[in-house]
């Protein structure tokens, strides 16, 4: 019995030096330590997927509740200002609509004329504008 406890602390005393000291052995060790760590996280993911309770049920074409669409509303067209193109228009209404607001919350469009670098850049291009 004590002879297996030397042997036992001969081999922990073995212990306190590196196994290895070659830096691409121990690189190779910490990448397929982080790939398996990354493969398994995405085997985590799709298993949460599929038992997820939170995930809606299905419903069939009998049980779907049918409810009438509200009707559209009405589309105003309201006279265009002369300095403005309809092309611009449409941008600026698709930009807004892509911002997260309805096109119908647009009331009106002024071009503001106060020469400002936005207007500076489009005339000048190539030159800086410092003030």
């Amino acid at each position: 019995m004590i002879n297996k406890i030397v042997n036992l602390l001969e081999v922990m005393k073995k212990m306190d030096q590196p196994v290895t000291t070659n830096p691409f052995v121990i690189m190779l060790i910490n990448m397929t330590v982080v790939f398996i760590v990354l493969v398994s996280l995405s085997y985590l993911i799709k298993l949460i997927h599929i038992i997820d309770p939170t995930k809606p049920k299905e419903t069939t074409a009998d049980e779907a509740p049918k409810v009438a669409a509200p009707p559209p509303a009405p589309i105003v067209e309201e006279p265009i200002e002369e300095g403005i193109p309809a092309e611009v228009i449409a941008v600026i209404a698709a930009a807004v609509g892509a911002y997260g607001y309805s096109v119908g919350q647009i009331h009106a469009i002024h071009p503001i004329h106060n020469n400002s670098a936005w207007e500076h850049s489009v005339t000048y291009p190539n030159q800086r504008l410092t003030h």
